[in-house]
């Protein structure tokens, strides 16, 4: 399985980015394809998930500005943000999970539930 992120880079506040995650190589029935985000000296933390109902969920603190979504023609998972804020620095990570469980339990659940991992791209927010 391969994860490629790629669409980081830097924006003023408020300003809007789209990261995208090509992925290859995964036979799954049921998944979970996720976002998420690693700032300095912090925990990585989850972003976003969408699970194979494409069903979706949200951390608190990105819900109304981010919306995640996936092109199944494509193999491609896309993070639009927008409103972005200076907390939302951090190295941002694709990830899948091969686990059958919804978006929120995936949001909500441990990071050993993703078996796989993007290399990361980063997003960088000035004030």
């Amino acid at each position: 399985v391969q994860l490629v992120e790629s669409g980081g880079g830097s924006v003023q506040a408020g300003g809007s980015l789209r990261l995208s995650c090509a992925a290859s190589g995964y036979r799954f029935s049921r998944y979970s394809m996720a976002w998420f985000r690693q700032a300095p000296g912090k925990e990585r933390e989850g972003v976003a998930t969408i699970d194979s109902d494409s069903s979706t969920a949200y951390a608190d603190s990105v819900k109304g500005r981010f919306t995640i979504s996936q092109d199944n023609a494509k193999n491609t998972l896309y993070l639009q943000m927008n409103t972005l804020k200076p907390e939302d620095t951090a190295m941002y990570y694709c990830a899948i999970s091969p686990v059958d469980m919804t978006a929120l339990e995936a949001l909500r659940g441990t990071l050993s539930n993703f078996s796989y991992w993007g290399q990361g791209t980063q997003v960088t927010v000035s004030s």
